[in-house]
């Protein structure tokens, strides 16, 4: 692979690279009872970095990653990186349209995709110049641009390929203020910082040893792992493929694991398990985000889990994931935290002007995280971010400290369960049915999931289609 001479200052390979020196080797990742060591995980990264360019990955290509959670996710974000290609993380929750839809739009050159879901990924590329790379066992049907992983492995270890802070490093498809999903531009800078923010202000929440339930290719996901590249000592986490609330619980009593990075979601079906049945003294911190947490919720978590601290954040994936978050010895219920270090924040009046403590308003910030803007989209991107201030749709205050309290969303995007559900993909849905002629779908609060997704019908005449 050529390496250009370019700037890597907060080049995101360079980081992991950075982390590697700093930590040694040692044992990082458990996943399925199997140990990965950070060696392992580096060399695995730098060959298939390699394998990518000689399958003609260039430096800003886009590659989506559809996976469920597993060990090939980090190192195929650290080959990505270390090829100069910019990730674009897809939640595997999708239908084939839409995943086609970003796919062409984002002009996606190649996808690593686990094997239980080629199915999906094989009928969303048709008619797209898309090469698969499969983890896992290969389909008996695969087709010619349909490879193993392994093949990429199979290459030599290469060196990083240059890029500046500001170049691209991932394109994440969110719903932005409203309608279908865009494809925002999040640079390594912007990540790179976003991250070292994260784990400076959680450093004794990133020092323990971690349950990651977490799906990598969402924003918080990825933003989660970046911060562990910060860390300044060796970390220990163990991977969860999918959330499994008692599954978590196993692992925990089992690794004596002391944090977890959750949405409210998976707190309420935590709660839901025979908790007190197990050992799990050991666990001292989760990590909030996602979806707002109840305060009801959060004081039964506290109440069933023994000396346990939730710190709570706030961001979106414009913002390069998060904007505030709690910090020990300085967590105030019902609040998001104080911003981070990079982040400013003000609280605008309907007519741009800022507002005074106390006082509701939009969320708006400024910062190295905020995105460069929504892919082939200027009009969106002149709505949403105006002199350098994200607008987030999101409604709240700050308090004379600083802390800031989220009390509302503007946005018609619906969370259900820490996941971006959109409304009219849920519309276009039901409107395929004949006997449908209209629909409207909006979010109802749910004890469960945060929101519930709420659809209401209009029936062709004469139709006997039940609720």
């Amino acid at each position: 692979m050529t390496t250009t001479h370019r700037a890597t200052e907060h080049n995101l390979a360079r980081l992991a690279e950075l982390h590697l020196e700093r930590v040694g080797d040692t044992p990082t990742l458990l996943f399925e009872g199997t140990w990965h060591s950070t060696t392992e995980l580096a060399d695995r990264a730098s060959r298939v970095a390699h394998g990518l360019a000689d399958q003609g990955v260039r430096p800003g290509d886009r590659v989506a990653v559809v996976m469920t959670n597993t060990v090939e996710v980090g190192i195929s974000y650290h080959a990505i990186w270390r090829a100069g290609a910019v990730v674009t993380p897809v939640l595997f929750l999708i239908t084939p349209d839409e995943l086609h839809r970003i796919l062409e739009d984002s002009g996606a050159v190649a996808v690593v995709v686990t094997s239980e879901l080629v199915p999906l990924v094989q009928a969303a590329v048709a008619g797209l110049p898309v090469n698969i790379f499969v983890v896992g066992e290969l389909p008996a049907d695969a087709g010619e641009r349909v490879q193993s992983f392994d093949v990429l492995e199979r290459s030599e270890p290469g060196s990083v390929v240059g890029r500046g802070g500001s170049d691209l490093a991932a394109l994440l498809y969110t719903g932005g203020t409203t309608g279908r999903s865009k494809g925002v531009m999040l640079t390594h800078e912007g990540l790179w910082v976003t991250g070292r923010g994260l784990q400076e202000n959680s450093s004794a929440m990133s020092s323990a040893r971690a349950l990651m339930p977490l799906p990598l290719s969402h924003a918080y996901g990825l933003i989660v792992t970046i911060a562990g590249m910060h860390a300044p000592e060796p970390r220990v986490a163990v991977l969860q493929r999918w959330f499994d609330a008692a599954g978590w619980v196993s692992l925990v009593e089992e690794h004596r694991l002391e944090s977890s990075s959750v949405v409210p979601s998976m707190l309420q079906m935590l709660l839901a398990q025979p908790l007190e049945e197990h050992d799990l003294s050991s666990m001292r911190f989760f990590g909030s985000g996602g979806a707002p947490l109840p305060a009801a919720l959060r004081e039964e978590v506290e109440r069933r889990f023994e000396n346990v601290e939730i710190f709570e954040g706030y961001g979106c994936t414009e913002s390069s994931a998060v904007i505030s978050a709690s910090r020990p010895g300085a967590s105030r219920p019902g609040s998001v935290g104080l911003p981070l270090p990079h982040v400013e924040v003000q609280i605008l009046d309907e007519r741009g002007g800022a507002l005074p403590a106390g006082q509701d308003g939009e969320i708006c910030v400024s910062g190295n995280g905020v995105m460069q803007g929504y892919w082939n989209d200027p009009e969106a991107t002149a709505g949403t971010v105006v002199d350098g201030w994200l607008h987030t749709g999101d409604i709240g205050h700050q308090d004379d400290d600083g802390f800031l309290y989220v009390v509302d969303r503007k946005k018609d995007l619906i969370i259900r369960g820490g996941f971006n559900v959109f409304p009219r993909d849920v519309e276009d849905a039901l409107l395929e049915h004949p006997e449908i002629t209209g629909a409207a779908v909006v979010g109802r609060p749910d004890e469960r999931v945060g929101e519930e997704v709420v659809a209401v019908v209009a029936l062709a005449p004469g139709s006997t289609l039940s609720e």
